[in-house]
């Protein structure tokens, strides 16, 4: 719990004591390779904070998979708008390996105010988070080529290309996977 502790304090705001009040809101869970958090169609009940492992977020378009975001180690994993609203999932949560990840209940989030006198303001923080970086995602997908969206990518989670299938990569990028292999064996040529 204590990634959970560091991200809730550093990212969010709260207090040491602010977390000691809610740390056993949150249930350990793990979920075995290829084994489902979330189905698309099922209603939201709760969000997830990844420790260990990686899930794979995505949704079903046009007959085919499509890869939306990896929650890894030290993110949160959740259909937002089916959690606060009570709305049936958009997206599928799927293990690519043995995830460790805490749980937190719709009943539990919504007992936070209880014991987080401040929670108004720092559930406005967490919702803008998860905004900012969905934003974030839109501007790099609208204002970048393939190869500058894979440089983007590979900045900030080169530990990913050599733990997920390059497929899902790819369509997590808005590219063929023949368009992901081109830019990675140009990039290993300039590195060589």
């Amino acid at each position: 719990m204590s990634e959970l502790r560091k991200h809730i304090i550093e990212t969010f705001g709260f207090t040491e004591n602010e977390f000691i009040n809610i740390q056993d809101f949150f249930e350990r869970k793990k979920i075995k390779k290829g084994a489902y958090f979330l189905k698309e169609g099922s209603y939201v009940r709760q969000m997830g904070f990844v420790e260990k492992g990686i899930l794979r977020e995505f949704l079903y378009t046009n007959d085919k998979e499509v890869t939306k975001w990896f929650s890894t180690s030290g993110y949160f994993a959740v259909d937002l708008s089916g959690f606060l609203f009570n709305q049936k999932a958009k997206v599928n949560y799927q293990a690519i390996d043995d995830v460790e990840i805490l749980t937190l209940s719709k009943e539990n989030y919504d007992k936070i105010a209880n014991k987080v006198p401040r929670w108004d303001k720092l559930e406005k923080m967490f919702l803008t988070k998860c905004f900012s970086v969905l934003e974030d995602r839109v501007i790099t997908h609208l204002s970048m080529n393939a190869e500058e969206r894979y440089n983007h990518f590979f900045s900030f989670n080169p530990e990913l290309f050599n733990q997920v299938p390059l497929n899902f990569l790819a369509s997590m990028l808005g590219m063929t996977p023949e368009t992901l292999s081109r830019i990675r064996k140009k990039k290993s040529k300039h590195t060589s």
